[in-house]
């Protein structure tokens, strides 16, 4: 299954805080690998903000909260995510079948 997950940094408060929240999240994320089952397929930061997104390719929902779990200065979303003509293929589907139903 892939997951989209963002993240945003979470308040910290003093100019000073952001900047030792700053250095320890560094810290931890240069010490962290992913887990084996956990495949990073696109990993980008956004421009001039504190956050980014992390397509990745994970069978096991644990493994995602567990990864977020090891980064709490930040606040996270996982959401499962399809390949669009995937998404497209069973729309199409969906709207074939309702398009059958006999009117009342």
């Amino acid at each position: 299954m892939k997951w989209m997950i963002s993240w945003f940094e979470r308040s910290q408060g003093s100019p000073a805080e952001y900047e030792n929240a700053q250095k320890r999240i560094l810290e931890v994320f240069t010490q962290w690998k992913p887990p084996g089952n956990f495949k990073i397929e696109m990993f980008v930061v956004r421009v001039g903000d504190w956050g980014g997104h992390m397509l990745v390719e994970c069978d096991d929902p644990l493994t995602v909260h567990k990864t977020c779990s090891t980064f709490p200065s930040f606040e996270f979303t996982a959401h499962p995510v399809v390949p669009v003509m995937d998404a497209v293929r069973v729309e199409l589907e969906a709207i074939a079948w309702r398009d059958g139903l006999k009117t009342k």
